[in-house]
């Protein structure tokens, strides 16, 4: 109830917003400011919401399917100590680079990840030794004319009230969607009713060249936090979970590890939280203090690069601490749409050398 008051406070605030951000587009529109376009592919993988729609995922999803050019990622590197661009090299942390660009670069040995505020700078550092240039969470960065725009809606916040910052969590306009090439609904349930799908579409109101594409999570086995040990989510049946996250929506998360036990205790931290060694103590004591005997600590691979950055190994190593990976799929029919979309694009606009 009283965050439903402090939105309503909140809402004079979320119209100024509003007219700014459309204030903003219009200009780049009309070529007022100026916009870059590059003469090699570059794909934009965004959203209009403020994160947990899966962007990593689907980032990681488009390098495997185009694995066979030689493709950088460029992010903000949102949550970095650090300014200007970098490339992520051995010494990376998520401190110096971000969460998501350190998972990138530690999972894709033969991929470029760099981080620039300024993308357009990004991108000129990068073209010349990459044949493309995925654009991690770079919708509203408007200095830059991609390619190929992927906008990523969550399955369960189509057709619910949403407000724009600060009474809501959007950052854009929803007419911004029209500038899109593929509308990708994410974290959809599996199977999927083709009622429910054609309620998206509905309400994503698509125009005659825009694909609505829907997206599901997969769960893969959980991994050990400083070892190569792995366990399937099957061996922890009804386990005490210490639930451990810093992302924006843990929902789906806890969604799917309820199916295993009903036994969760949840710490919950904001998106991209730098975790405190007081924290880490607060948490492990909770832990000592379980008396069930089978009981575990899960966290996400992305708030794993933090735990394991911050320095956090002496309190942590002797502990049952996993974290889940998760990958995007998508269902059948779509999955061949959004392929065959994703590499003829890439194809078509690839420079000759």
């Amino acid at each position: 109830m009283l965050v439903n008051y402090l939105r309503l406070l909140l809402l004079p605030f979320s119209f100024i917003y509003g007219l700014a951000i459309t204030l903003r587009k219009k200009l780049y529109d009309w070529g007022i400011m100026r916009s870059v376009k590059f003469d090699l592919p570059v794909i934009c993988v965004g959203n209009l919401a403020v994160g947990g729609s899966g962007k990593t995922p689907t980032t990681e999803y488009l390098v495997r399917l185009l694995s066979e050019y030689r493709i950088a990622i460029l992010s903000r590197g949102y949550g970095r100590k650090t300014k200007g661009f970098i490339l992520a090299d051995e010494n990376a942390t998520a401190e110096t680079i971000g969460d998501e660009p350190l998972q990138y670069y530690q999972k894709f040995t033969n991929v470029t990840v760099a981080v620039c505020e300024e993308r357009v700078v990004g991108i000129e550092k990068l073209k010349e030794n990459h044949d493309l240039i995925i654009l991690d969470d770079a919708f509203q960065h408007r200095a830059v004319t991609a390619g190929l725009n992927i906008l990523l809606f969550e399955f369960r916040k189509l057709g619910t009230l949403q407000f724009l910052l600060p009474a809501g969590n959007l950052r854009d306009v929803f007419s911004s969607r029209k500038r899109a090439d593929v509308l990708l609904v994410t974290k959809s349930p599996v199977p999927l009713l083709h009622v429910a799908q054609q309620a998206s579409i509905n309400e994503l109101q698509p125009n005659s060249t825009q694909k609505v594409l829907h997206s599901y999570l997969k769960y893969g086995n959980l991994q050990h936090l400083y070892s190569e040990e792995s366990l399937p989510l099957e061996s922890i049946k009804d386990y005490q979970i210490f639930l451990l996250t810093g992302i924006a929506n843990p929902d789906p998360l806890i969604e799917e590890l309820g199916k295993y036990s009903e036994h969760i205790k949840h710490e919950k931290f904001p998106d991209h939280y730098n975790f405190k060694t007081d924290d880490i103590k607060k948490f492990r004591s909770a832990f000592d203090a379980s008396e069930k005997k089978e009981k575990i600590i899960i966290t996400t691979e992305k708030d794993s690069k933090r735990l394991k950055a911050a320095g956090f190994k002496d309190l942590l190593v002797n502990l049952p601490v996993y974290f889940l990976p998760i990958e995007v799929d998508l269902f059948e029919e779509d999955k061949i749409t959004f392929d065959e979309l994703i590499l003829n694009y890439v194809k078509s606009n690839r420079r000759n050398r």
